[in-house]
């Protein structure tokens, strides 16, 4: 990393990059986009075809209980990572597992556990609060490029190559195991297996987007730029490659157009705000396309 900021300040010192190249953050933020954009991207539409659009959302809630118990159990107050992971792998884990054995609508299941992501959050927030800087929690609820550190990378380079390789491996099955359980039942396939990897990969995904995003937003990179990409997309390639371009162009433009000065709005903010902006876009397009 270090190389890799000397060698984009030597480019802004000679004049071919904007002055903003010189910050050394901005590197850091730059490079979490290049992991995560793609990332959030390749996911979204399993996220559509498997309706787990909320289920990020309750997993980045719960971000915010694991970042509070992480504080509260002594971990450092910008790194809890041991505390965050276990509480939001053990919560998607358990929602997952409750889901796969009771009778309730899944919409309902997923706002339970929302709700009670948020209301302990919230509780655990009153102690939490006293002991350290309360800007550190607006941080992980909203994002900020000022927090991703070295570490941080290397955490979301771990994550981001452990899941494309899963999905590299078993994506395709398990697109059909969403699709038609019952074809992947007769081939043999443990559809169960393949859910419960796809619920771990989400949350390990949504933590480790939460420095970049934050908490409260993560949910809605995970399926605006899939939802965006479905409107134009004529088979399942497009459908997929646009996902990744959408979702790494808003996470980039998210980024420097805040830093530039376009922009006066946290990063994870304006990141959303461009998906959004692309989704309007392609529904405008559809329409002018004539397509229903």
């Amino acid at each position: 990393m270090e190389a890799l900021r000397h060698s984009i300040f030597a480019l802004e010192q000679a004049g071919y990059l904007p002055d903003i190249f010189q910050y050394g953050f901005l590197i850091n933020a730059l490079v979490a986009a290049c992991m995560i954009g793609p990332l959030l991207g390749a996911l979204g539409p399993l996220v559509i075809v498997k309706r787990l659009a909320f289920f990020s959302e309750a997993v980045g809630h719960g971000a915010l209980t694991g970042v509070a118990l992480g504080i509260l159990l002594g971990e450092p107050a910008t790194q809890p990572f041991a505390t965050l992971f276990t509480f939001c792998l053990l919560f998607a884990l358990l929602l997952h597992w409750i889901k796969s054995r009771t009778q309730i609508p899944y919409d309902a299941l997923v706002g339970v556990f929302l709700s009670f992501a948020i209301a302990l959050g919230a509780a655990l927030l009153l102690y939490v609060a006293q002991r350290v800087n309360v800007h550190i929690l607006e941080n992980v609820l909203f994002g900020s490029i000022l927090t991703v550190r070295d570490f941080d990378l290397l955490i979301m380079a771990i994550i981001s190559g452990a899941c494309l390789i899963l999905l590299f491996l078993g994506g395709n099955r398990a697109l059909l195991a969403s699709l038609s359980p019952d074809l992947a039942h007769i081939r043999g396939w443990k559809v169960s297996v393949y859910d419960y990897a796809f619920v771990l990969i989400i949350a390990l995904v949504t933590v480790a987007s939460v420095k970049i995003v934050g908490a409260i937003l993560v949910g809605a990179l995970l399926l605006i730029p899939a939802t965006t990409a479905r409107l134009i997309s004529r088979n399942g390639r497009e459908f997929f490659g646009f996902s990744v371009l959408f979702s790494t162009l808003s996470c980039f433009l998210g980024i420097l157009l805040p830093m530039a000065g376009a922009l006066p709005i946290p990063s994870g903010a304006a990141i959303v705000l461009i998906a959004s902006i692309l989704f309007f876009f392609a529904l405008i397009y559809r329409r002018w396309r004539g397509y229903t």
